[in-house]
């Protein structure tokens, strides 16, 4: 049942906060804490167990599962079930979820209710796509997750936030309409040649498909997923979406709905269409290395510091792609690893250029310069996560790519090259960001308020999640490692294989 009430929690949280806004502003935010660390100590407790069954050697793929039948006419189950790799991602869920609450806490001011409703409705949203076992129920939670999201950029945002709400809503919407039709297609289709109707993910793995039709399905779900990663060039929403979203909502973004398509294309693309996903592995590849020159690239030209910051996402992402198409221990690792750290690291960047820009009302790096003097903790942290972003040895996120390049250079030296250099060009957009908004002589002459409790309370663990993951990632890979033997094996690529290889 902890797999259920980590999805039924932050939706109560959600309509308490609502309906207590009438009351108290502050009962909102008091509501939502306690939901996201409730949520926090359920993921904990779930990790634990899940050590030890690894530890024990146990042979379940699952760590904990819920199956009932709930539309049993159409085959629909409520199908919930944890594994390495979804236990991984919901603790970052339940991390990010909680440092949203906090970053918002003096920042939003107006319909307080309303926007811990969709913050924790997005957040249950999250969880149940990483939990889904039916694909009906997956794309319930898929689409469950990006309605708040519209509604946080488009209430709470900046100054184009409508602009930027549409945009997100097209682009993720449609895509997911695509992926809707590639659902019932490989459930009729699986339907043909057994005689039964489902959408359990178990039963759908064995679906027999002609070499046609499974393109045609894959390219729905690979497209879908291609959207939220982003891929270039389905990435043009990304950037306008962080821009004008408030904290919590670029933090939610970048942290976690990126991750859900890099989930999918690990649960759902690669076992369930092995050879059509080895047909595309080199198209794969190649927009892979051109996300992340191309991301490093607009990443320096950018004045804005969130689009700055967004625009390292697509770089970042790119790493997953790539970590994800090598087929190869390596490489998922790798992938893994990116997507936990990249979370980690990329959400605090956005949570202090959010805090900044509470402080001085810009976000133009031309109007800045001069901050270490007047906020030296805060300047400070700030190059901690900027170093972490650009892959120092020593932090999490150099783990993360070291493993993809280590993956890719099984498949392809040029690749590999290529991507390296991304990691060189991540210095430089990097490093420019800390010297333009935190060195030099402060022309405006700021006198900013440094770190408060609160936010040294966000940062604090961040920091310390990040040394921890890049000095002793190995719990991590462990706990991930059952799962990633079983999505090899799944598409029929035992990992002893591909390490001759």
């Amino acid at each position: 049942m902890m797999l259920v009430w980590l999805i039924v929690i932050p939706l109560v949280a959600g309509m308490l906060a609502w309906l207590t806004a009438r009351w108290s502003t502050q009962l909102p935010r008091w509501i939502s804490l306690a939901a996201a660390v409730l949520d926090l100590v359920l993921t904990l407790v779930l990790w634990m167990r899940s050590g030890s069954a690894v530890a024990a050697g146990a042979a379940t793929v699952w760590f904990a599962e819920v199956d009932w039948t709930w539309v049993p006419r159409f085959g629909i189950h409520f199908h919930l079930g944890v594994d390495g790799l979804s236990l991984l991602m919901l603790g970052l869920t339940c991390v990010l979820g909680l440092m949203s609450v906090l970053c918002s806490w003096t920042e939003i001011r107006e319909q307080v209710g309303f926007f811990h409703f969709n913050l924790m409705w997005m957040l249950a949203g999250i969880a149940g796509v990483f939990l889904a076992l039916d694909l009906f129920l997956f794309y319930f939670a898929w689409e469950l997750m990006l309605i708040p999201m519209y509604f946080l950029i488009a209430i709470w945002g900046h100054e184009r936030r409508i602009y930027a709400a549409i945009k997100f809503l097209l682009f993720t919407q449609l895509s997911g309409l695509l992926m809707l039709i590639a659902i019932l297609a490989l459930y009729f289709m699986h339907y043909q040649t057994t005689g039964v109707y489902t959408f359990q993910y178990g039963d759908l793995l064995g679906a027999q498909l002609t070499p046609e039709a499974e393109r045609w399905i894959m390219l729905g779900f690979v497209l879908a997923f291609a959207v939220k990663l982003p891929v270039v060039p389905l990435h043009t929403w990304l950037s306008d979406a962080h821009s004008e979203a408030p904290t919590a909502g670029s933090v939610i973004l970048a942290g976690l709905l990126l991750k859900t398509g890099a989930y999918g294309l690990l649960r759902f693309v690669l076992p369930l269409f092995p050879h059509a996903a080895h047909e595309v592995t080199p198209v794969a590849l190649v927009l892979a290395v051109l996300g992340i020159a191309y991301g490093a690239v607009m990443a320096f030209a950018q004045t804005d510091l969130k689009r700055l910051v967004a625009y390292t996402s697509v770089s970042h992402l790119g790493f997953v792609l790539l970590g994800i198409f090598s087929w190869n221990p390596f490489g998922l690792q790798g992938a893994v690893m990116t997507m936990i750290c990249h979370g980690l690291s990329t959400g605090a960047l956005f949570i202090l250029v959010g805090a900044l820009q509470e402080r001085t009302h810009t976000r133009d790096m031309d109007r800045m310069g001069g901050l270490w003097i007047t906020v030296p903790r805060f300047s400070g942290a700030a190059l901690f996560f900027a170093l972490a972003s650009l892959g120092l040895p020593g932090l999490g996120d150099f783990v993360g790519e070291f493993l993809v390049l280590l993956g890719a250079y099984q498949l392809s030296v040029g690749i590999t090259v290529v991507a390296a250099l991304g990691i060189l060009a991540s210095t430089l957009y990097a490093l420019r960001m800390v010297q333009r908004v935190f060195h030099g002589e402060n022309t405006q002459r700021w006198q900013l308020q440094d770190l408060s409790p609160r936010e040294a309370l966000i940062i604090a663990p961040m920091i310390a999640a990040l040394l921890w993951l890049g000095l002793y990632p190995q719990p991590i890979l462990n706990t991930f490692a059952p799962a990633m033997h079983n999505l090899l094996r799944e598409a029929n690529l035992p990992a002893v294989v591909w390490q001759k290889r």
